[in-house]
């Protein structure tokens, strides 16, 4: 009988041992979107960097708080519609959408003074005062923008965009790495700098674009950079990236699986330091 009393408390102690899970929410754009949408990419993906990690890291859950097309502005307009969760981590992966449509960086004094949405720093501050609030223990990485090349959706060729070797709206991508890089400086919060990443550099992107010769309308394969200046029609051209044109992107901005296994690499280092 006493054996049968003893049992339930060894029950409750065992589970009062057992480590609870961590818990990270990861808010971005379509790059981090994708992770649950690899239908959306051809199926040229097969899995996202949060369930790469996850897979690395036991008692690792996470929430996919991606947001397709979404800048910073976006998010922090919406911060608090989006159902953020207390979490022990939380990633922030947004800016190449914010550079894309031409939104104004501002400086560290927007950050600092919390002067609103209006600019790139001043939205990154409403999202991180949001994380604090829900979590002041909470871990914070911030990841900075990947260089791109020119960008073709999969799924409608009118949808494209020329990469980050050329400025817009007079902004760099470069700036908006810059950006979220003084950002996590100033809140000692994690940082992993795609835009600098070795291995991911506009050359590796990807291993060609097919477009036609202006001087004789075939289709030939031109390497980063002389596929920069050669015109894309996309009433009448082919998909500019063949399944073997794939390189570290499947379509010069989103990650391909050998993207996705890089970031998730890195992610998994630091993560596992915060653990």
């Amino acid at each position: 009988m006493k054996k049968l009393l003893l049992l339930p408390i060894i029950l409750i102690a065992v589970v009062a041992l057992r480590p609870r899970p961590v818990l990270w929410v990861a808010i971005g754009d379509s790059i981090t979107y994708l992770n649950e949408h690899a239908d959306e990419t051809g199926n040229r993906i097969t899995k996202g960097y949060m369930t790469r990690v996850k897979e690395k890291i036991p008692g690792l859950d996470y929430i996919n708080q991606g947001h397709n097309g979404w800048t910073s502005g976006g998010i922090a307009k919406e911060i608090d519609n989006l159902a953020l969760v207390k979490a022990d981590i939380y990633s922030v992966f947004l800016g190449t959408n914010d550079w894309w449509q031409g939104r104004p960086l501002g400086s560290m004094a927007d950050y600092t003074g919390n002067t609103g949405n209006n600019t790139v720093y001043g939205s990154f501050r409403i999202i991180i005062d949001k994380l604090h609030q829900l979590n002041k223990d909470a871990k914070i990485i911030l990841i900075t923008p990947m260089q791109r090349v020119h960008f073709v959706y999969i799924n409608n060729k009118k949808n494209n965009a020329w990469g980050s070797y050329k400025d817009k709206n007079g902004q760099s991508l470069e700036q908006f790495a810059a950006a979220v890089k003084a950002i996590a400086n100033y809140e000692h919060a994690g940082l992993l700098d795609l835009y600098h990443q070795k291995g991911m550099d506009m050359p590796q992107l990807v291993k060609y674009e097919r477009l036609k010769d202006p001087a004789t309308g075939e289709y030939k394969n031109y390497k980063y950079p002389s596929f920069i200046d050669i015109p894309f029609n996309p009433e009448t051209d082919e998909y500019p990236y063949p399944l073997d044109a794939v390189g570290i992107t499947y379509d010069g901005l989103h990650p391909s699986d050998e993207g996705y296994a890089i970031i998730a690499d890195k992610l998994t280092k630091m993560i596992r330091g915060l653990l």
